[in-house]
């Protein structure tokens, strides 16, 4: 296979000239042509960036990838390039592979001045590619420059390496990602597979068939989707405040945290007592209590009027009214029901034997007791204040615990899990994102030990559109629980995938973090520069073909392939698609002459009616209305 020291060989391309770092200047042979090498009855295009050149030096392969050709590639300043010539390719060193042997990423030494270079052959691309008999690997796609070659990605380093998808709207970014999972979520090859995939705009409910569970607030149970429920008391007693209160500082704070954690002590998992000990027992603690009664007790407490006697003494006179028989309330108020308590006016009349006078708490402002009673309120937020058999009652008993939650979550019957936030209010998508992600970090990380932890099954999040709440600089509960997981993830088995047609708006210490990198075409400057950095130095010459890469077509990069490669992307199967494709504006013709189907701009609108339009409108579900077979 290795004919390197038989002169002349049809695979060599010319000798090294320059070493500098991992960046090795090559000079075409006088005799190599300028188009096409045959080896073995094989063609091979000369210099093409991004091509792979093979560099035998002593008992070690050494190989590289090309990321310049030309004059700029001569070594040296670009005065100097006319003297020597324009017949140079610059090879950035990515790995080794010993004769017949595995290749691996790194090298041990350099090459020497004069080494011959060559073109890699297929035979030589199986060597680095081809996984052999390691069945952690999956196949992708195929590499552009040997379509007879599947290329793979390592899942143990996909996977908690963290990774990001990247590429322009069009480019073939959710065909990617459907293949990817679809090839994870393989039954006869992982059978503990589990995924989350947090999906904007709906895309991916019915690209994954019987293989994933679809959690959508407003679900259609008839479609088999399942209602998506997050319990608040399984936030942390600052994500709780700051999502239903904004907020509280001060005393209004002490108050509420003691009231807080008052209740989650008394509180009854799935009508068990706890169990804990008092003292484990913190307001962080993810143990249910009533939302509604803790908001009809705090604005007790903040709006009471108290009553004392004309005739009894002072020390009796400081008793609370609820204490001393609450003669002062009107009404006590409902809790469940959202109604106020309310009080006697704090005035001295004539004929009244009792003094009315104000609480304790009662000059202080009270916005976040009105903040809270509003959300409350809010039918958008019912997902998280009656969270189905998760919401408790006023004495803080819940019908079921946390490990249902979780088991419906990520439990195994189904490898994907996509949460549909398309029906979500926009300012409550951050929240809700970050709080799911919170849940799950936080249960696989103290449970890392156990059978379903972190460690023993690890997860893979998928963030669909990540520019949109992991922004630049943003201090959101998503982009605060996914920078947790992009540093201590991967110790505790949680790897992050971003999907993003904007990685320049995506927060630079995230996008860092991920290891691998699967890039589609990437028209805009910013976005390529960014995704350029996140690259290793040596490596970025590569990243100039982004522009010019066909739709399907991924530059992948990183921890989980052996040496960068240029792939097509395989299309997931019919059926199978996420529903991104462009809508067609001329329907082509089919042979008859006929259009293939309705719709476009080039037939008449027949029966125009846009009540079904509204109705899907109001009910925030693309289904609905009658006319669902036209949708």
């Amino acid at each position: 296979m290795h004919n390197s020291h038989i002169n002349p060989d049809p695979s060599r391309l010319g000798t090294v000239e320059d070493v500098n770092g991992s960046s090795v200047s090559v000079k075409l042979s006088e005799n190599t042509p300028g188009g096409l090498l045959f080896v073995n009855g094989e063609a091979y295009r000369v210099g093409q960036v991004g091509g792979f050149v093979r560099i035998p030096s002593g008992y070690v392969d050494l190989y590289g990838v090309i990321s310049q050709v030309g004059a700029g590639a001569a070594p040296g300043p670009a005065e100097l390039v006319p003297q020597f010539g324009n017949r140079w390719l610059r090879v950035e060193l990515v790995g080794q592979g010993r004769r017949g042997t595995k290749f691996e990423r790194g090298i041990a030494q350099y090459p020497s001045i004069g080494d011959s270079v060559h073109v890699v052959t297929e035979s030589d691309l199986k060597t680095v590619y081809a996984p052999g008999d390691d069945d952690g690997y999956v196949a992708v796609g195929r590499v552009a420059s040997a379509e007879s070659i599947r290329a793979y990605l390592d899942m143990n380093r996909l996977v908690t390496r963290h990774s990001a998808i990247v590429g322009s709207t069009g480019s073939g970014k959710s065909n990617a990602v459907a293949n990817i999972l679809g090839a994870v979520s393989d039954r006869s090859r992982f059978q503990a597979a589990r995924v989350v995939l947090f999906d904007l705009h709906g895309e991916y409910a019915k690209a994954f068939g019987d293989q994933a569970r679809v959690f959508r607030v407003g679900a259609d149970q008839t479609a088999g989707e399942m209602e998506l429920h997050i319990p608040f008391w399984a936030l942390t007693a600052e994500e709780f405040i700051s999502i239903s209160m904004g907020a509280v500082t001060g005393t209004q704070l002490v108050l509420l945290q003691e009231k807080l954690l008052a209740s989650k002590r008394a509180s009854k998992t799935g009508g068990v007592p706890h169990g804990l000990p008092e003292i484990n027992v913190t307001i962080d603690t993810p143990l249910p209590f009533s939302v509604y009664q803790l908001w009809h007790d705090l604005y007790s407490l903040h709006c009471a009027s108290h009553s004392v006697s004309r005739n009894q003494n002072q020390t009796e006179a400081t008793r609370t009214y609820q204490e001393d028989g609450a003669p002062p309330v009107k009404q006590i108020g409902n809790a469940d029901l959202l109604v106020r308590p309310k009080f006697r006016p704090l005035k001295d009349e004539k004929n009244d034997a009792d003094k009315v006078y104000a609480g304790l708490y009662s000059d202080l402002p009270r916005t976040h007791l009105d903040s809270l009673e509003s959300k409350l309120r809010d039918p958008r937020m019912q997902f998280l204040f009656r969270p189905g058999q998760w919401a408790p009652d006023k004495d803080g008993v819940t019908a079921a615990d946390l490990d249902a939650l979780l088991e419906s979550w990520i439990g195994a019957d189904t490898p994907i899990s996509v949460f549909d936030l398309s029906g979500i209010p926009t300012a409550v998508v951050d929240d809700l994102v970050g709080a799911v992600l919170r849940i799950l970090y936080d249960s696989l990380f103290w449970g890392r030990l156990k059978q379903e932890g972190g460690r023993k099954r690890p997860l893979l999040a998928v963030l669909e559109e990540a520019h949109v709440y992991l922004g630049a600089q943003s201090k959101n509960r998503a982009s605060i629980a996914a920078k947790r997981i992009a540093k201590e993830g991967r110790k505790y088995g949680v790897g992050l995938m971003l999907v993003s047609q904007r990685p320049s708006e995506v927060d630079t210490t995230i996008l860092s973090q991920c290891g691998t990198v699967v890039a589609l075409r990437l028209t805009n400057d910013s976005d390529r520069s960014q995704v350029t950095s996140c690259a290793s130095d040596n490596l970025k010459g590569l990243f100039s073909m982004l522009p010019v890469l066909r739709t399907g077509e991924a530059l992948i990069v990183g921890e989980a392939v052996n040496m960068p490669i240029r792939a097509v992307i395989d299309r997931p199967p019919e059926g199978k698609r996420p529903e991104s494709d462009d809508p067609e504006v001329v329907v082509p013709k089919g042979s008859d002459g006929k259009r293939i189907r309705q719709g476009g701009w080039t037939e008449p609108v027949l029966g125009e009616d846009y009540k079904p339009l509204v109705e899907a409108w109001r009910k925030q579900d693309p289904q609905a209305g009658t006319n669902v077979g036209n949708t």
